[in-house]
């Protein structure tokens, strides 16, 4: 008896350790402004949080300067090329100084809720020509200083192909019915994300990246454009930890974000 547990217990730590080594590389969706298509194994759950970013905007009559907190995303495998997601912000604050009067103000919330789908159509794992297609949804939870004030939705199509064993491309577009201004109904944004990754070391990477965002808003149409550097660090098999920062190349782009995150696979 005592000779058929000991086989069963060394069988089942057999089968735990063969799972955990069919697991594909840990794929997050963070850092950068590019969307990965790889997708998450079946059964699997990938939370990823953004700890703190801050961002800044100035111009002629103000400045100012948000932060966020427990920017969460939650990713789960349903099947070996399919994820559901669902994103909401913890904390927002946002704090604005009129340059004129040197009068500030202060504000916070929550954020609105995000629901997604991403269904991987080659190498879910990321590896080759990757490609993907991810609708999603988003639902006025939210309070006024972060939140949109009314429900949006897109289609954003993950593409990323592996040049070398070190050096990768991505390319991201999307297409939004974005909220207007005004909170109260939507209009059409669309653009895309470019980026070139590089593995620095066996646990080091990074992202340089180019975004251009075309936003038709009723009250006034314009284009951001962004660049992004990135590090992610990911000491064990389950655990990344990364920072970047993005600057607006144009007036109507934030001029500057940083951030820092952590995502873990369960």
């Amino acid at each position: 008896m005592k000779h058929a547990f000991i086989l069963a217990a060394a069988t089942l730590a057999g089968i735990g350790t063969a799972q955990a080594q069919d697991l594909r590389p840990l794929c997050p969706d963070r850092p950068g402004l590019d969307t990965p298509a790889c997708t998450v194994d079946r059964g699997h759950l990938v939370i990823e949080s953004g700890a703190i970013d801050w961002s800044l905007e100035r111009d002629s009559a103000q400045r100012t300067d948000s932060w966020t907190f427990g920017d969460l995303l939650v990713r789960y495998g349903m099947t070996q090329d399919m994820e559901v997601q669902l994103g909401w912000t913890a904390l927002g604050a946002v704090r604005t100084r009129d340059r004129a009067s040197g009068t500030v103000t202060h504000a916070s919330g929550t954020g609105d809720l995000t629901l997604a789908v991403r269904r991987n159509l080659s190498h879910p794992d990321g590896s080759g020509f990757a490609v993907a297609v991810m609708p999603y949804a988003t639902l006025p939870m939210g309070g006024a200083t972060i939140g949109a004030g009314d429900w949006g939705a897109g289609l954003i199509v993950p593409l990323s192909y592996g040049l070398t064993d070190r050096l990768g491309l991505s390319l991201t577009p999307e297409v939004d019915a974005a909220v207007d201004g005004d909170r109260r109904g939507r209009h059409l944004a669309y653009g895309s994300a470019i980026g070139l990754s590089t593995v620095l070391t066996a646990s080091l990477s990074s992202a340089i990246e180019l975004q251009a965002l075309r936003d038709q808003d009723p009250a006034g149409h314009a284009t951001q454009a962004l660049a992004s550097l990135s590090l992610a660090w990911q000491p064990r098999r389950d655990l990344q930890l990364d920072v970047g920062a993005v600057a607006g190349l144009n007036a109507a782009s934030p001029d500057l974000e940083i951030y820092l995150g952590i995502a873990r696979r369960f």
